[in-house]
């Protein structure tokens, strides 16, 4: 089975319509056995999706972890991870039965948000290890924006702004080992902000277009149609 091509904006290159997302290999909510995430992504495959979504929050690294041990020999996949939050080591045993900020994972780490320049450099690197990559397709800012960060969102929109971050995700680009980034958000105003001092390739928006909600056709999408 194969899922049909759409042209992903002008990153040169095609994404299956339908995409994969590894939340749940993260041990979202719960915990989820290496050998369940390992026949899911077989079967995934199999079922022709060409494109995978995954992030450091999910799971504190072990998302990344197993996709990247299920998929980095494979030719034609299409990756995505995010930057956003640094994941930091915390002290003593941790119990993978409880949930901690949705995940039942056994990483010994806690996410910390941070968009700057040196973190958004440090988060990449990061992520191409726990991949077992040396490049990745396409990058995204993650959870920005003033329903999640409440009165802090200034700060952290600063950090990405004027604090360098989104210098960094254009020295990637620069330099080839990303062939885009974007917005992988919940929240359309943040789109709209972040597009005013950068070019971007994508945007991942979560729940934001819908039967029930289309407002983003009034705003966000045009927008995007004029950037090409």
């Amino acid at each position: 089975m194969t899922f049909p091509l759409r042209k992903l904006g002008n990153t040169g290159f095609s994404v299956t319509e339908l995409g994969f997302g590894t939340a749940p290999l993260g041990n979202l909510f719960r915990p989820l056995p290496d050998s369940a995430a390992r026949e899911t992504l077989a079967a995934a495959e199999k079922a022709g999706f060409g494109y995978y979504d995954t992030a450091p929050f999910y799971g504190f690294g072990l998302s990344e972890r197993r996709l990247g041990d299920a998929l980095r020999a494979r030719k034609g996949i299409v990756l995505s991870t995010k930057v956003g939050r640094l994941l930091k080591p915390v002290a003593g045993p941790v119990d993978e039965n409880i949930v901690r900020h949705g995940y039942a994972t056994p990483m010994p780490f806690e996410p910390v948000y941070d968009y700057s320049y040196d973190a958004v450099m440090r988060s990449f690197g990061e992520s191409l290890q726990r991949l077992g990559l040396s490049r990745i397709d396409l990058l995204y800012i993650h959870d920005i924006g003033r329903l999640t960060h409440g009165e802090q969102n200034d700060a952290r929109m600063a950090e990405l702004t004027k604090g360098g971050g989104l210098k960094a995700l254009e020295k990637l680009r620069a330099a080839g080992v990303i062939s885009g980034f974007g917005m992988g958000v919940n929240e359309v105003p943040a789109c709209l902000e972040v597009m005013e001092h950068a070019r971007l390739d994508v945007i991942l928006l979560a729940g934001r277009y819908t039967l029930l909600e289309q407002a983003p056709l009034d705003d966000l999408f045009p927008r995007c149609a004029a950037v090409g």
